[in-house]
């Protein structure tokens, strides 16, 4: 699933190439992909003939912004695609949701996995349709926070490090990867107890993460084996060649040369060096 770097890309890139763009043709092609409208035809009663104003992320979310105050909100899911394109490029094939603007641009939403959606509502009511939002956490690279007020909200939860960096209540956007990245950066196993650390070692996890995310997102986000993730124009990321232990159990560790560790918590897998991290 793709995490807040690959998400920060394609916000960015979003920013840079359609705000201000008004969507002149809405064609859907799979209904699940917009399954909270009462029908295909309302979504595009809805985002045709809007003007995209703005584009923000709220953890793994993308909302646009449109000119007559609704906005539009995109969840990528498991292996869902934002692709900009020509009208004249080929179709892909689980292409779901293509947004047509001027000079035949187009704005396709490809998912073959069918998790993610777009949807079309109120500002007042997407904390409505997205309960979550209301209850995310700091964002990493959005707010100001400092280590000691984030040891505190750790402290607050019993628990282990991997589980509470992974929930977006408590910090908004780290899933598996990132979450092995930074606790490797940090030098922490990912079953340390929160109520464990050190003011140093909090100190060291907070810069960890902060490092890491915005090196991820510089690096335009990780494409991880099936290259599901892709940003706005098709590219994969290439912060997957800067991994440190993700993907890479049995393989030296860049650090100390021990093999790489996995194991599995909750059905999950995690990597970590067992040298290198305490």
């Amino acid at each position: 699933m793709p995490e807040l770097p690959e998400v920060e890309t394609i916000r960015r890139d979003l920013e840079k190439e359609v705000v201000g763009a008004k969507v002149r043709t809405v064609e859907v092609r799979g209904a699940r992909s917009v399954r909270r409208h009462p029908s295909p035809e309302d979504f595009v009663a809805r985002l045709r003939g809007r003007t995209f104003a703005k584009v923000r992320r709220a953890g793994k979310y993308l909302l646009v912004d449109l000119d007559d105050g609704a906005v539009l909100v995109c969840h990528l899911g498991m292996s869902g695609q934002l692709l900009l394109a020509s009208a004249k490029d080929p179709v892909a094939p689980h292409t779901h949701v293509v947004c047509g603007f001027e000079r035949a641009r187009q704005l396709r939403f490809v998912d073959p996995r069918t998790f993610g959606e777009l949807f079309v509502t109120s500002a007042a009511q997407v904390g409505e349709e997205v309960p979550e939002l209301a209850h995310l956490g700091f964002d990493p690279l959005e707010d100001v926070l400092s280590w000691e007020e984030f040891g505190r909200r750790l402290r607050q939860r019993r628990t282990a490090l991997k589980t509470v960096l992974t929930d977006q209540r408590v910090v908004a956007g780290i899933g598996n990867v990132y979450a092995d990245e930074i606790l490797f950066a940090a030098g922490l196993r990912y079953d340390r107890l929160t109520t464990s650390l050190s003011a140093q070692e909090i100190r060291r996890l907070y810069r960890a993460m902060v490092e890491t995310l915005s090196e991820a997102v510089r690096h335009r986000g990780s494409s991880l084996a099936d290259e599901q993730y892709r940003d706005l124009f098709g590219e994969v990321g290439d912060y997957q060649g800067q991994h440190q232990v993700y993907d890479r159990a049995g393989q030296a560790c860049r650090r100390c040369r021990r093999p790489i560790v996995r194991v599995k918590v909750q059905g999950r897998s995690t990597y970590f060096c067992e040298h290198c991290q305490n």
